[in-house]
């Protein structure tokens, strides 16, 4: 480190983090560790074991850091229940500018359901552990059109479980900004986000969301204000919330606005602004413990 960095700010603390831990801790650098992925529930998934394991290795590695800073209220929960110690909030930020309501685009929304159905989207990886076979009893409903975006090793199989849904594969930018806010409704289904950032830029898009009451959705979405949380891995709970919105487009266009409204102080700025303090506060408690020495 010919730079002498003052902080080691790892951004995901396994493989390569690990090592960046143990530099920073033989140079005597404080360290930083973001928690951003639920390990113990991907081994669930994956494997149908190994959470103990998972666990396990998440307290060695963040036990060895400063601070671990975990970007949900049920992370911090998590956390602190397998005893890692240390461990503040830290959310994340969204950008407000890209994603907004103004994108709605008429034209696509004719492209995507042409016969003027209701537009409920999914955004994000397809992947076993985000459940999107969830959908599946909203992909019957009449009137509703599914729209999924993203790509991963689950989309053949989702295309069989998801009869008549749009599948636009992997989409950036102001591409997928314009998409989200031409979605009337944000449907989430996997319950093992540490944050989901997807369920953010959703409400900056002013669009109600769906989502499990489980991880980070519990932080983003206020029950009946900007969406609704249903029971994890509740295919006919997700139907349900998706149907009473469907048939209430005032509640929809209230929710979309206070989604909006409520995220709009959740800049990047702000959020780095956050970081800043917690970096303060871990180089604060060196020194306190080097003038105690």
């Amino acid at each position: 480190m010919e730079h002498r960095a003052d902080i080691v700010h790892l951004a995901s603390p396994f493989v390569l983090g690990v090592r960046g831990m143990t530099v920073a801790a033989r140079l005597g650098v404080p360290a930083v560790a973001v928690y951003q992925t639920d390990l113990a529930g991907y081994a669930r998934t994956y494997m149908g074991a190994g959470e103990a394991a998972a666990w396990r290795r998440i307290r060695s590695v963040h036990s060895a850091a400063d601070l671990t800073l975990a970007p949900s209220s049920a992370s911090m929960h998590d956390l602190k229940t397998h005893e890692v110690p240390r461990v503040k909030l830290w959310q994340r930020g969204v950008d407000t500018v890209r994603f907004r309501p103004h994108l709605r685009d008429e034209a696509l929304r004719r492209e995507l359901a042409p016969n003027g159905e209701l537009i409920v989207g999914y955004v994000g990886r397809l992947a076993p552990e985000k459940h999107i076979e969830l959908l599946a009893g909203v992909c019957g409903l009449d009137g509703v059109k599914v729209v999924v975006v993203g790509d991963g090793p689950s989309q053949p199989s989702l295309a069989e479980a998801l009869p008549g849904a749009v599948f636009l594969g992997r989409r950036t930018g102001d591409e997928l900004a314009r998409i989200y806010a031409s979605l009337d409704v944000f449907a989430h289904t996997g319950p093992f986000e540490t944050f989901c950032q997807t369920v953010q830029e959703a409400m900056a898009s002013g669009v109600p969301v769906v989502a499990p009451a489980a991880g980070g959705p519990l932080d983003l979405v206020a029950h009946g204000r900007t969406g609704l949380l249903v029971p994890p891995h509740d295919a006919d709970a997700v139907r349900d919330a998706v149907q009473s919105l469907a048939a209430d487009p005032e509640r929809r266009i209230t929710f979309g606005a206070t989604a909006r409204a409520t995220v709009e102080g959740r800049t990047w700025a702000a959020v780095g602004d956050q970081l800043i303090g917690h970096y303060a506060d871990v180089l604060a408690a060196r020194q306190k413990t080097a003038v105690a020495a």
